[in-house]
């Protein structure tokens, strides 16, 4: 398993799936996880994708097997995590410029990276990426507790993840063993890595930095998103150009119910930016 080491910094983890030509100097595609999850999630986009672009997974610091060796407290911040994806870039881009592909949160620091780092970016897709974690969401979030925080620490993360995947994530009659599988996946990160992330997440908003993206931007929701509803018109509105797709489903997990979709609609973004065809 591959990890990007810096000193006086968590180790970053990362998957790397290529069944590129090797002959071919094919662009790298990031796939950039949302709140709790893992660089796993996005094992089912892998077949659409790999065949035409170098894709690499990584964890977040604090969450799936990237390093826990910093302050949760103080070291848990945006700054921090848009530095960390720089340093991923520069690490498996080769010098160039990538196509990053962001889902939820994923995608919120995607906007801040393409701001920061304009350079470092080819395309910038965001999956289902709010402009903030509005107040009534929060609440779902809290599960009935006093604060979302709270809810995570008493449950526990792969609880947690249980409860709140029927509530916003899937539909009621989705299968019980992908709703299992999601649970477990987010159940193996800490439940303090998950409590300083959801402090951060509670106070980012990304809607200041929007007219300043400039990098090419797709943009994939669900129409009336259970989490991003309010947010798709600011969002269409306020993004430079922006190509925007609503997607038949009012559930935020599109990135996994839709995978396919979601998958075909990047690749065929980031060809449109490379000039290539995404077929044999």
């Amino acid at each position: 398993m591959p990890y990007l080491e810096r000193k006086d910094h968590p180790s970053l983890h990362y998957l790397v799936d290529d069944y590129t030509d090797p002959w071919k100097n094919s662009p790298t595609l990031i796939l950039q996880h949302g709140f709790g999850r893992s660089a796993e999630l996005w094992y089912r986009w892998v077949p659409y994708l790999a065949r035409h672009y170098r894709v690499v997974r990584p964890d977040l610091r604090g969450l799936g097997k990237s390093g826990r060796d910093f302050d949760l407290a103080t070291g848990m911040t945006v700054d921090n995590l848009v530095s960390d994806l720089a340093a991923v870039v520069d690490h498996v881009g080769g010098g160039n410029p990538v196509h990053y592909c962001g889902e939820s949160l994923g995608g919120m620091l995607g906007v801040a990276l393409s701001v920061v780092h304009r350079e470092k970016l080819r395309t910038l897709s965001l999956i289902a990426a709010p402009l903030r974690i509005s107040a009534a969401t929060q609440k779902t979030f809290a599960c009935g507790r006093e604060s979302w925080q709270a809810a995570i620490a008493e449950l526990g993360t792969q609880a947690w993840a249980h409860e709140i995947n029927g509530s916003l994530r899937f539909p009621a009659d989705a299968e019980r063993g992908m709703q299992d599988w999601y649970a477990d996946m987010m159940g193996e990160t800490h439940a303090d890595s998950l409590i300083a992330l959801s402090r951060l997440a509670a106070k980012a908003d990304i809607e200041p930095l929007l007219d300043q993206v400039s990098v090419p931007t797709l943009g994939l929701y669900p129409v009336a998103g259970t989490i991003t509803g309010t947010d798709e018109a600011i969002i269409k509105a306020k993004i430079p150009g922006i190509k925007y797709i609503g997607l038949p489903s009012k559930f935020h997990a599109i990135q996994f119910l839709m995978a396919r979709a979601c998958a075909e609609e990047v690749l065929h973004f980031a060809c449109q930016h490379d000039g290539i065809a995404a077929h044999e």
